[in-house]
């Protein structure tokens, strides 16, 4: 026999969530068989809440080993990464740019830092969205990417780029977002103006 667990967010919360992974004993062939398992925390930084259902809360940033059992036997311990709590995103500097068209049309920096509890956020992903107009004709893109990692300190940064020939677009709109490790967007998406001169 052997117990099979699943873990929600492929094992990632953040600091002071709850979760409830999922598991259930198996018999010899692989079928799932009727069973009352038991969860622990082998590891200070995750508490269990209740034992039975296996809901447990994050209480320290780093890692930690979830275990389930049933009677004498017992499941291969689970790591769980807790990762600081997202709180909330902000823009670092201008938010209004006026770029003038030349061979190569690049808007200074659209920059964001990310603030959490616990910790600096670094490695945490920004998305960055645009919305032209007018929306038909212009091609911008995003320099380095449409996705940016934080840093150290929680700074991401991106550039917007038109693309030479076409239109020319009045302006373009950029959003700035991110989510939680549980999909939840985080307050406060920033939004910067990118407009045009010839």
């Amino acid at each position: 026999m052997a117990i099979e667990i699943v873990l929600p967010d492929s094992g990632r919360v953040e600091l002071t969530d709850t979760f409830r992974p999922h598991g259930w004993a198996l018999n010899g062939l692989g079928d799932s068989v009727q069973a009352q398992l038991s969860w622990s925390s082998l590891d200070t930084a995750l508490a269990v809440l209740d034992s039975a259902t296996g809901v447990s809360i994050a209480k320290a940033v780093g890692s930690a080993r979830l275990q389930a059992h049933t009677g004498n036997l017992f499941s291969n311990p689970q790591t769980v990464t807790i990762k600081e709590r997202l709180d909330s995103i902000r823009a670092v500097g201008a938010t209004r740019n006026t770029v003038f068209v030349s061979a190569d049309s690049l808007s200074d920096s659209l920059s964001v830092q990310a603030y959490a509890f616990g910790g600096s956020p670094a490695g945490r992903r920004v998305v960055y969205s645009f919305t032209t107009y007018p929306g038909i004709g212009p091609m911008v893109t995003l320099l380095p990417n449409d996705t940016v990692l934080t840093n150290s300190q929680g700074l991401a940064v991106t550039r917007l780029r038109l693309q030479k020939g076409g239109t020319v677009p009045d302006s373009v709109v950029v959003t700035a977002t991110m989510r939680h490790v549980n999909g939840m967007l985080v307050p406060a998406p920033v939004t910067f103006v990118v407009e045009f001169r010839q």
